[in-house]
């Protein structure tokens, strides 16, 4: 059976120029030329991968170009070639009963495990060779970004006497070409060290079949009986060439490094933590930085310093930033994208890449997109347009390809996704490798987060990867768990390390050992902040109209919206605070108003704003001030909140120096710590808390320190507030009315951190399905949790009603093709499922009309925002689901 008559690739569109379909072996050159060009044995993830396996790099890319040449052998089946019928005669004669049930890279790997290897007995004689050669097939059959399932059976999906000799004359010919290397090696090979590099030869795989199939640079071929060494030679290999330049997945040079001014121009004196990254030594080795300081300290910076200069001694290509939230990492975006092309050089642009869910919304990074499309001299002068952010715009156009850039910034889920069973992570974690993995706010995860975390960083110090943690604070324990996860990913299983209690401090690991070093830090953000309690809402109501009359800016940080969303509301009726001064600002707005009420909260409260702007300014908000935004509050008043996160929205009181302030005090609104009588006493006065920190035991405890001390000062008694709360000593301090909960919030945190071992893939198992045995199975990432939320949500769609009774976006004035994205919003399931109930029967039309209109809605739910429903969204204050009884 001729090998040319299977098509590999067919268009959608068979009025468009050129041929209707791609043929089947050409389609397997393609991809295999284009990781034969990724896997040059000159480069450095070549000859890694090799030394890794003890194999020579050119039989690494001879072999493995091999295996990506048989990575679509599933469509010989003739169940996949019914997908497209009528192509052309010479193809195959179409079987409609014939069923196409599994798909094609499942069915190659079976295809080839039980029918093939027996076909090919002559090629492949001995048992060690097979069973050797399956972990390769399962990788390469894995291209679609899941490894393949194991099929009982594939006879049912393909003629046998026409495509199974069709496959094996495939498989035939390429070692009739010369492309099956000696197979000595591959025997050879240990097994515990081909399981730890599969990851990254999937993530290859998946690369390259992505690459291969774009039909731009790999136009569809439908010739027969090109001989497969000429196609290879004059067709193959110069596109994959081409298509390597086009997406631009080569590493760049890096700068040298001299001094921190390279990226930043603005500092002219080091703080002592910038000064330490500028000099401490950098061995050789992939290692691991923990950088603790307050707000203030230059922590950013100073990251960005030991980026360099590991960069700089070869030790890196390129960087990932990831930050708890998509508002900390856009305010990261605009930070280092003044400044992340000082770390290379070289007349090729280095690609910035936004990586989050609503990446697509953030002007700045599409403009950088722009350029990419537009920029046609590759030369550039540090001034003139090209020295603005750029982004290749094929690795903009998935948030899957994201890491693969030279420098990205987003979210810490892209990087988590790597080591869950998330389609596609083996390019992710591709994207990670020789990457240094910056991450920010480290503190700010739950059990689950941390657990996944720690994998991790196991993962990628199993790549040889080096990583920066920055945070204010972080306790003894969870700082010991960062450092050994790192450790075991490099092979060595952690003592009982030491625990300096010094603050400022900076950890440092690597092969070669451990060592803490204590730093100073600048005299400008150590500060002693009173404390003082607040007893119950009327006295924090009157602190707010205190300040308002001595024309202070004042923020009370509120730990539920439903708590926020009452106090405003009250505000709104007292007469001591004006209307047009009183702002609020939580998570529960549709994207376009938390956008815009946003960047008013940074103009009233942020650095340049004004005395005039500043002045009686009132502020209520939740946890979405407490990182990120720049903001500075003359008085701050907070629920009682973990210490930690204290200590952050600390952080926002007085935090630039301005004339003609009082000294600064944290107004603590929290019951008395001495009159613990039941357990109810977080509940008495603050009743909806609970539901956001359940552990009760660990707020008594940070309320009796804070109050007890009637002040902290900063950087002196940081660690002893977090090991005040969070070590295993203060723990059996708790009262015993509290006891119970927090017991109970302990074994919430034991069930999230098993819930992430139980998603993680199992690493040591190697890129294949009973990795993720542990778990429910591979699937998209939209569907694999980097986070638990207490509360299920939705995303909601808010729509205008206008007088015809027609549907429109509520974002209106904004890039069209903005206004769906910007008009959404996440709500509570529960709250979502009341309205539902009140949803009027007359729009239920429009709204079906509507998502047949716009594809992206169809999934999605829609809100109807009619006269009669108007009360539950206000783009001042937000969602009001109270409303909804009124």
């Amino acid at each position: 059976m001729s090998i040319y008559r299977y098509w590999g690739k067919a268009k959608k569109d068979q009025d468009a120029e050129g041929a209707d379909y791609h043929l089947l072996p050409y389609h397997c050159l393609d991809v295999a030329a284009v990781g034969w060009h990724l896997l040059n044995p000159e480069g450095e993830l070549c000859q890694s991968l090799a030394q890794q396996l003890d194999v020579e790099p050119e039989w690494l890319q001879q072999w493995f170009c091999f295996c990506l040449m048989l990575h679509d052998i599933g469509k010989f089946a003739r169940g996949f070639q019914n997908l497209a019928t009528g192509l052309s005669v010479d193809l195959v004669q179409a079987k409609p009963e014939i069923k196409y049930d599994i798909r094609h890279d499942s069915l190659g790997f079976a295809l080839w495990q039980k029918e093939l290897v027996k076909a090919l007995s002559d090629i492949f004689p001995d048992t060690k060779t097979r069973l050797a050669m399956q972990g390769w097939m399962e990788i390469v059959c894995g291209h679609h970004g899941t490894p393949p399932h194991s099929a009982s059976t594939v006879k049912t999906r393909l003629i046998p006497e026409e495509d199974i000799p069709a496959a094996e004359a495939f498989v035939r010919c390429l070692k009739t070409e010369g492309w099956l290397p000696d197979l000595s090696p591959l025997k050879a090979i240990d097994k515990h060290s081909f399981k730890k590099i599969s990851w990254q030869l999937a993530g290859i795989t998946v690369l390259a079949d992505w690459l291969g199939s774009d039909q731009d640079v790999f136009e569809y071929n439908s010739t027969p009986d090109i001989p497969l060494l000429d196609y290879w030679q004059l067709t193959a290999l110069p596109a994959a060439r081409d298509i390597l330049a086009k997406n631009e997945c080569r590493p760049k040079a890096i700068r040298p490094f001299s001094s921190i001014t390279q990226q930043f121009e603005f500092i002219h004196q080091p703080t002592p933590l910038q000064a330490f990254a500028e000099t401490v030594e950098i061995p050789q080795l992939p290692q691991l930085f923990i950088l603790e300081d307050v707000t203030g300290a230059g922590k950013t910076e100073a990251g960005m310093v030991l980026v360099h200069r590991l960069m700089s001694a070869g030790l890196a290509e390129g960087l990932y930033v990831g930050l708890p939230t998509m508002a900390t990492a856009n305010g990261m975006y605009q930070r280092l994208s003044k400044s992340y092309q000082a770390l290379f050089q070289g007349d090729i642009k280095p690609s910035l890449v936004l990586a989050h869910g609503a990446s697509k919304l953030s002007e700045k990074f599409q403009e950088s997109v722009q350029i990419s499309e537009q920029l046609q001299d590759r030369s550039y002068q540090k001034d003139d347009q090209s020295a603005s952010a750029y982004c290749n715009k094929w690795l903009a156009d998935s948030r899957k390809k994201a890491l693969l850039a030279d420098v990205g910034i987003g979210t810490i889920d892209q990087a988590l996704l790597s080591i869950l069973p998330a389609r596609h992570q083996s390019l992710r974690m591709l994207g990670l490798r020789n990457k240094v993995l910056l991450l920010d706010e480290v503190h700010a995860y739950d059990s689950y987060m941390r657990h996944l975390l720690c994998v991790l960083l196991q993962a990628h110090a199993a790549q040889s990867g080096s990583v920066i943690l920055l945070s204010a604070t972080l306790p003894q324990q969870f700082r010991t768990e960062l450092q050994a996860a790192y450790l075991h990913g490099r092979g060595f299983y952690a003592p009982e390390l030491r625990q300096s209690q010094a603050y400022p401090l900076v950890t440092h690991c690597c092969d070669l050992g451990f060592a803490e070093t204590p730093v100073n830090t600048r005299d400008s953000v150590k500060r002693t902040v009173r404390v003082e309690r607040v007893a119950s809402e009327k006295d924090a109501i009157d602190i707010i109209a205190d300040a308002v009359k001595e024309k202070r800016c004042i923020c009370w940080i509120r730990n539920s919206i439903k708590d926020a969303r009452n106090i405003f509301k009250k505000l709104q009726k007292d007469s001591r605070v004006e209307n047009n001064k009183l702002t609020l600002f939580h998570s529960r707005f549709a994207m376009i108003d938390r956008q815009k009420v946003e960047q008013d909260v940074l103009r009233r409260f942020g650095k340049e704003s004004t005395i005039a702007e500043r002045s009686a300014q009132v502020l209520i908000a939740t946890q979405v001030v407490e990182q990120s935004l720049d903001l500075d509050f003359d008085i701050l008043i907070s629920d009682l909140a973990p210490i930690d996160l204290l200590i952050q929205r600390a952080g926002r009181l007085q935090r630039h120096i301005r004339a003609s302030r009082p000294a600064p005090c944290l107004y603590l609104h929290t019951p008395d710590p001495d009159q613990v009588d039941s357990e109810q006493w977080l509940k008495a006065v603050l009743p909806c808390t609970q539901g956001v920190y359940s552990h009760v035991g660990q707020l008594w405890l940070t309320a009796k320190q804070l109050l007890q001390k009637q002040a902290f000062s900063m950087p002196d008694d940081a660690r002893s507030l977090i090991e005040g709360v969070y070590s295993k000593e203060a723990q059996e301090q708790i009262p015993t009315p509290l006891q119970q909960q927090s017991d109970k919030a302990e074994a919430e945190n034991s069930v999230r951190k098993s819930m992430g071992n139980f998603n993680c893939l199992n690493l040591e198992a190697g890129y294949c399905w009973k990795s993720a045995a542990n778990s429910n199975g591979w699937d998209e990432d939209t569907h694999i949790p980097t986070r638990l939320n207490e509360v299920e949500t939705v995303t909601v769609v808010l729509v205008a009603v206008d007088q015809q009774g027609n549907l429109q976006p509520w974002a209106k004035s904004v890039n069209p093709q903005h206004r769906w994205p910007l008009s959404q919003i996440q709500l509570p399931m529960h709250e979502w499922e009341k309205v539902q109930k009140t949803l009027k029967k007359c729009h239920l039309s429009s709204m079906e009309e509507l998502k047949n209109h716009h594809r992206a809605l169809k999934y999605m739910h829609i809100l109807p925002l009619d006269v009669d429903m108007l009360h539950l969204y206000n783009p001042k204050s937000g969602w009001d689901i109270e409303a909804l009884n009124v």
